[in-house]
């Protein structure tokens, strides 16, 4: 594995854009997670995507372009609501479904009849792309860099966790670090294919914000009631975003309940263990926005706070459970996120990872 850091290496990205023109992989930051990419004009270089986290080839990628007019490219039409959706929100955190070019990044599109395309918005990911861009590559398929159904990638040090024995020659991952990702959840996704828009996947944007600038309403296609005429899209399996502990979602109520049950049981264990000075972790980890405001800490209870504001709750989601999961607990007790349009990101991620 090879890590590339502009701040340090001046080639750094002439480097990953080279791996990509040969066919290879490179893990690439953007501002919602980070990235496994490959140019999205060859089959062979998609297909070591598909292998390295595998995932099923049915199973569409996204195409990160550096511009509209490179998206154009692997398109039949651009519809209306596409192109008012990406001149308000492109580059950023929004993903548009649309018919794809029958002769372009047909792996690439899981062998769909549409393409889900984004224009990222942070700085390293669009160098890269422009640099592409001059070798005649005009897409990067990448999904998240993480194994299939796991927890997405926020930091260049998640990527070499998840991939660092991957592959010798061009199936081994390269990783271009563009340090923490600003939003940290993936892009909303918003199927522009057929004759109403609708939202397949929730993310920074509301459901409000796209409304206001698509013109019309929006469908929402949610885990528990999917559209089921949508097209395949990434991230929208009812699980996904997995740990490898058991999710629950809980209200406060239920785990403050919970916890007067498990943790007497939790100390009669640790009392009867035969080498008290033994570390034994933790069985349950409680990631809550206000329990520990009133509840002391339990030795046998990992604890992990929430942050009270959806931003920064996306933000550190999946790198909290990343290092609550790492700890080697058996399940995660989540307080549900609050109502409102701007936890809706971080419902649908948690929502999806409690079903796996």
């Amino acid at each position: 594995m090879r890590l590339l850091d502009p701040d340090s290496q001046p080639d750094a990205i002439e480097q990953a854009a080279q791996r990509l023109a040969e066919g290879g992989l490179v893990a690439l930051p953007t501002e919602t997670v980070y990235g496994l990419g490959a140019r999205a004009d060859r089959d062979d270089a998609v297909a070591r995507i598909f292998a390295a986290k595998g995932r099923p080839a049915d199973h569409p990628l996204i195409v990160h372009v550096p511009n509209q007019a490179a998206a154009l490219y692997f398109v039949t039409t651009f519809p209306p609501v596409a192109q008012r959706l990406v001149e308000a929100f492109w580059p950023g955190p929004l993903t548009v479904i649309v018919p794809r070019h029958p002769d372009m990044a047909r792996a690439a599109a899981g062998g769909q009849d549409t393409i889900g395309l984004r224009c990222p918005d942070h700085p390293v990911a669009r160098q890269l792309l422009e640099a592409c861009a001059l070798k005649d590559i005009l897409g990067i398929a990448a999904p998240s860099a993480n194994r299939f159904g796991r927890i997405s990638p926020t930091r260049a040090s998640h990527v070499i966790e998840e991939f660092r024995d991957q592959g010798e020659g061009l199936d081994e991952v390269w990783v271009l670090d563009g340090g923490a990702c600003e939003v940290g959840i993936e892009s909303t996704i918003v199927d522009c294919s057929r004759d109403q828009p609708v939202l397949l996947r929730p993310g920074r944007l509301t459901l409000a914000e796209l409304e206001a600038v698509a013109g019309e309403p929006l469908l929402w296609s949610k885990p528990e009631a999917p559209d089921p005429d949508a097209p395949r899209a990434s991230g929208t399996l009812l699980s996904h975003y997995a740990p490898r502990a058991k999710v629950v979602l809980m209200s406060d109520e239920q785990i403050d309940r919970s916890l007067d049950v498990i943790e007497p049981e939790i100390t009669a264990a640790l009392l009867r263990e035969r080498h008290p000075g033994t570390h034994t972790p933790p069985r349950v980890a409680v990631y809550s926005r206000s329990l520990w405001a009133r509840r002391a800490p339990h030795k046998g209870v990992l604890h992990r706070s929430m942050p009270g504001d959806a931003a920064t709750a996306a933000h550190d989601l999946f790198a909290d459970l990343r290092e609550i999961d790492a700890a080697g607990v058996e399940q995660i007790w989540v307080e549900s996120p609050p109502e409102g349009a701007a936890w809706d990101g971080v419902r649908d991620r948690l929502s999806r990872a409690a079903a796996a």
